[in-house]
Formats: structure tokens, C-alpha cells, sequence
């Protein structure tokens, strides 16, 4: 772990990983808090770095003080969630046992204090030896290919409260990155979410079109990029290049509830400015692509997801929409659905 002023979180992070791991290294970038101590108090290593306005810096220099096979990486607004067997040995096997052969990606969920989490899926258990680039949304060097885990990491750092802390940070070293390199799809990416999260559609639209033009269709990120372009379209009123991009993209994910659950918020919010075509024309395709979520269902590997968009969620749109046209029986059949469904959650 890398850490700098998160008295707030870091004690529910180390307690959370403590019992599962063999050491516990936390390298300090300049905490004016008592960060520090906390992590000391709870058992871990802790070790001084000057910050160099590099993430990866910062994070190759605590991985240089593991001589551990594999190294799980967390941040101090994180906590383990779940999934805590895919730590074991039988996953995790000693290079003793057994060579290396994946870095491992766990499943973030972000909360943002506003909704539903997101899911997001980042590498984060490393062989001994593999290392970090990027100087911000850094990412492992490796040969070796990426591979899921059950590990479940939730994620608070996107509430409004601790965006408004590290305000300015992110978007500071995203722009130098893509200055040093404006080619980084990934990077656009990021920065449309920084953006967005942050209250600014337009910028964030601008970001994630650039994005979307550079991503290849194979790309793990290609998903969570065009959910996110829809919704920055969305909330800066661009609707037509909005519905633009789900006519381009609406045979690319036919076993993703959210792209459906992003069609139906789109059409739902242009039926609402165009009031004379809403019965007849938008208001049925946002019900065909709820009960699309409800056909497909939940599919939390998808990175970019929402939990409940396959399920109660869409079913909760449904009973409000058949509510509002006066379709009393089935916005009871919808209502009880999505009891029983947040109910099996």
C-alpha cells in the first residue's frame, strides 16, 4: 500500500487484509495525519517516500521492500469485500510449487454514495518481480496474461466527500500523462470518469469520445468506456450523438444489461423533451430494453457494471414506468418483482 493522510480508512483496510496475508507494507508519501501510526499500531511495516508526482513510483518502491512470491496491492479506501479463498495457496501457489502464470484482477466496487456501485476489475495480485507504469491509473508490466479473480475489494474514494479532498490531484497528473502521451486510450478514459464524477458532462463527453475513437474492439476497458460516454452525453444534453452511439453499438453487447439499462435512461430523458412522440415512439424502447436486462440478467464480470441492472433494478424502472402510463397490474407484477430480486441479492 501507498498512503498519504487516510486516518479515515486505512485502519478498516489493514484490519480487513490482516488475517489473510504474511506481511502488511505501507510506505508513506507524506501524511500530515496520524496515517502513519495507525498502520504501525496494526502491524504493518511502514517506510517513508518523498512524492514524486508518480503513482508508479511510489508503488514499485513499496514492492521493493516484498520478497513475497505474490503481492496483493490495495489503497487505503479500499477493504477486502469478499471472495478471500481466491488468496489461498491452491490459487496462489508458491513459485516453489509452481511458476507464475497470471497476474491476477480483482473486482473493485466503487461506491460513490449516489446509487448502485460499480464494478470495476483491476490487477492487482502480482508475481514477485512484475512492477508498475504510469504516472497515474497505473498498471502492471507483464508478460504474463490477466486473469479474473473472486477477490472482491469495495471502494469508497469516489464519495463526494473524499472527491473533494484530493480535488484537482488526479485531473493534474492525468493531463501531463496525456501530454506525454495523447495517443493513451486509457488514459482518455480516465480522465472522461474524472471529469464526470466531478460534475463536468461536457468535459467528460469531450474525453470519453476521444476514448471511444481509439479503443479497440478488444479492449478490456471497451465496455466501461462506451457506458460511460453514453452517460456524459446523457447529462450534457448531446442526445443525438448520445442515440448515435447506442445505434453503433447496440450489437456489440448483447449479453450486457447495463448497455440495455443505459438505452432505456436515454430514451427515458428524450421522451421527456419530446413529449409528442414519447407514447408512441421512446417510451416503448426504454421497456423493450428493460425487460431486455431482466431477459439477459446479472453479469458482474463485465467491468463497468452495476449490480442490479440485470435485475431489480430494471424491475423498479418497469413498476415506476407502468405507474406512471396507468398499467396498474403490471406495475404490481414489476414492484413484487423487484422485491424478490433485491431480496435474492
Amino acid at each position: 500500500m501507498i498512503a498519504r493522510d487516510e486516518a479515515r480508512s486505512i485502519a478498516r483496510c489493514l484490519e480487513s487484509v490482516r488475517p489473510h496475508v504474511d506481511r502488511m507494507i505501507v510506505v508513506d508519501t507524506g501524511s500530515t495525519d496520524d496515517t502513519r501510526d495507525i498502520a504501525f499500531r496494526l502491524g504493518a511495516e511502514v517506510h517513508d517516500f518523498a512524492w514524486r508526482d508518480d503513482f508508479s513510483v511510489a508503488r514499485n518502491a513499496a514492492l521493493d521492500r516484498s520478497d513475497a512470491d505474490w503481492n496483493l496491492v490495495l489503497d487505503a479506501d479500499e477493504w477486502l469485500a469478499g471472495g478471500i479463498d481466491a488468496l489461498a495457496p491452491a490459487v496462489l501457489p508458491p513459485v516453489a510449487v509452481q511458476p507464475p502464470r497470471f497476474v491476477g484482477c480483482i473486482r473493485i466496487l466503487n461506491e460513490s454514495g449516489s446509487g448502485e456501485p460499480t464494478r470495476r476489475f483491476l490487477p492487482r495480485i502480482l508475481p514477485r518481480g512484475v512492477r508498475y507504469a504510469g504516472r497515474i491509473h497505473e498498471h502492471p508490466i507483464s508478460d504474463l496474461p490477466f486473469v479474473p479473480l473472486a477477490l472482491e475489494v469495495g471502494h469508497d474514494g469516489y464519495v463526494e466527500a473524499q472527491l473533494a479532498r484530493k480535488s484537482g490531484r488526479n485531473l493534474l497528473l492525468l493531463e501531463r500523462s496525456l501530454q506525454d502521451d495523447p495517443g493513451d486510450t486509457y488514459l482518455w478514459y480516465q480522465l472522461g470518469r474524472e471529469r464526470l464524477v466531478r460534475g463536468d458532462p461536457a468535459g467528460a463527453a469531450e474525453a470519453l469520445r476521444t476514448a471511444y475513437r481509439g479503443v479497440g474492439p478488444d479492449a478490456a476497458y471497451r465496455h466501461a468506456i462506451v457506458l460511460s460516454a453514453i452517460q456524459a452525453l446523457k447529462q450534457a444534453e448531446r442526445f443525438e450523438e448520445a442515440l448515435a452511439l447506442v445505434d453503433a453499438e447496440q450489437f456489440a453487447w448483447p449479453d450486457s444489461p447495463d448497455f440495455y439499462f443505459a438505452v432505456a435512461g436515454l430514451y427515458l430523458d428524450w421522451a421527456g423533451r419530446n413529449p409528442e412522440i414519447a407514447l408512441d415512439q421512446l417510451l416503448p424502447v426504454a421497456e423493450g430494453a428493460w425487460l431486455r436486462c431482466l431477459a439477459i440478467g446479472e453479469q458482474p464480470n463485465l467491468d463497468g457494471s452495476v449490480p442490479g441492472c440485470g435485475s431489480y433494478l430494471a424491475a423498479g424502472n418497469l413498476a415506476i414506468l407502468y405507474q406512471g402510463l396507468g398499467i396498474a397490474d403490471k406495475a404490481g407484477e414489476f414492484a413484487a418483482l423487484e422485491q424478490a430480486l433485491r431480496a435474492a441479492a
